[in-house]
């Protein structure tokens, strides 16, 4: 998976001391992103665009990963990428579908070809990017190209400044792209009463109580205890390699803004809650039995500390303080059950949300995991790391992953973007949901397993979810109002 729900608000994780970071590299160890940038016209490239759009894409990351491929060899008892060619034909790809189709029906062959790419695996001679161009109208964009990259690469952070380095303000390519602001969490430092004794050692306590609880919980969860199989959870071994059904959506910031300023919650607590309510209700309306089942959702978390966005040129430089590759830990985080005081008040979800959240914040057991992540690899090398994660995936229900994206409109070779989304594929589990911002608007995909879970049916639910936490808002503040 890719970098993910960030618990502070700042992209870094909230835990004390230093960070232990987890970059592996074996091609075994993860599953793959795929971005979709939806065009605002259909896109004609010539073969001298082409060629520089792909290599805009590549040529970042050369020096990592990009140019080797995913056979390794042993040397000095440590394996070792392979660096070979590049030949750009064999990373282009512009699928053909019958002509003059409506544009529903190219929502269902996009669908269809994008579950197709995310089962094929990379070939195992050239490198572990591709770029897939459709050219066919959909009911959300005249064209989309879409990027694949393999996440033993890179995680989401990287394969946004891999994307990036392809794209320029539509309005003006030489100013730079910009992003929402990010805010670290201050820290009191101020002397006097708040740091007597009397007040530290609860606040110790409390610490090391949590991060025991939450660190024995998730390697347990990640070693022996699996959720209930559910309508979104089937549990069925093999599930990474099943095709896959697509469906997006979007919410107005503005909107998510205005539920977060009445709850006094974050960005974060605000779709957090609406995409765990949205999927009780799911839940619920193929199995009412199953909306208190034992459900998890895994909650990704990058590890970086971040205050802005960094270049991908910055990111390969040595010691980096944002680096490229994968760095990341997760945490399990329980699906509320819907119980009658929920289905009332859908905010309910929200304060449940910002409750675990919260408790989160005060453990270190993220900085734990990532320490055991770097134990297994340096001691049983990245094949136990791999085992380890697929069994964390595996025995959670869902993922849940996002990005930051930037607030300009970009345009990639004079072809203005109109939206921006990434799903993760290859993963054991039935359902991933990533989210990313673009100008003003969180675009939400599901990617779940195909025959077992009704992706639009989900989609519904979730989108059901949010208008009803809006309405509750705006009565609020309409009573307010009048008072």
């Amino acid at each position: 998976m890719s970098d993910i729900l960030n618990l502070d608000g700042s992209g870094a994780a909230n835990t004390a001391g230093e960070k232990k970071e987890t970059n592996m590299t074996c091609p075994a160890c993860f599953a793959e992103l795929l971005a979709g940038l939806e065009l605002a016209a259909t896109p004609q490239f010539e073969a001298a665009e082409l060629s520089r759009i792909a290599f805009s894409y590549a040529s970042p990351t050369l020096t990592v990963a990009v140019e080797k491929s995913p056979e390794v060899v042993d040397e000095n008892g440590e394996k070792q990428w392979k660096r070979v060619e590049v030949t750009l034909e064999d990373h282009v790809n512009v699928p053909i579908f019958p002509s003059g189709l409506s544009p529903e029906s190219y929502d269902n062959y996009l669908d269809e070809y994008i579950s197709k790419i995310g089962m094929e695996e990379f070939a195992k001679s050239r490198p572990l990017w591709e770029i897939h161009i459709f050219k066919y109208p959909t009911t959300s964009a005249p064209g989309v190209l879409i990027f694949k990259l393999h996440h033993s690469l890179g995680d989401g952070l990287s394969l946004r400044g891999a994307l990036l380095s392809c794209l320029q303000r539509a309005d003006d390519p030489s100013l730079p792209l910009t992003f929402p602001s990010v805010q670290l969490p201050s820290h009191n430092r101020n002397g006097g009463n708040n740091n007597s004794i009397l007040k530290i050692l609860p606040k110790i306590f409390s610490v090391v109580s949590k991060t025991v609880s939450d660190f024995s919980w998730s390697v347990t969860k990640s070693t022996v205890v699996e959720d209930d199989k559910t309508p979104i959870r089937s549990g069925d071994d093999g599930v990474e390699f099943r095709p896959i059904n697509m469906a997006t959506m979007s919410f107005s910031l503005d909107h998510i803004k205005k539920i977060k300023a009445n709850v006094g919650a974050t960005l974060n607590d605000v779709i957090t809650g609406t995409i765990f309510l949205g999927t009780r209700l799911y839940m619920q309306e193929m199995s009412k039995e199953s909306s208190k089942a034992q459900s998890t959702a895994l909650v990704l978390l990058n590890t970086r500390v971040l205050r802005s966005y960094k270049p991908v040129k910055d990111m390969v430089e040595p010691n980096a303080k944002t680096p490229w590759g994968n760095h990341f830990a997760f945490l399990h985080v329980s699906i509320p059950p819907l119980t009658d005081a929920s289905s009332s008040n859908p905010l309910e979800f929200v304060f449940r949300a910002q409750q675990i959240i919260n408790d989160k914040k005060s453990s270190l057991a993220v900085y734990l995991t990532g320490q055991l992540l770097e134990i297994l690899k340096k001691f049983r090398g990245p094949e136990a790391v791999a085992k380890y994660i697929h069994g964390t995936l595996k025995n959670s229900s869902m993922g849940i992953t996002n990005l930051i994206g930037p607030k300009e409109k970009m345009s990639l070779a004079n072809h203005p973007v109109k939206g921006l989304y990434f799903t993760v594929v290859g993963a054991p589990q039935s359902i991933c949901i990533a989210i990313v911002s673009y100008m003003g608007v969180l675009r939400v995909a599901v990617g779940a397993e195909k025959g077992f879970i009704d992706a639009k049916r989900l989609k519904s639910c979730i989108e059901k979810a949010f208008q009803m936490m809006l309405e509750v808002v705006c009565q609020k503040i309409d009573q307010q109002s009048t008072e």
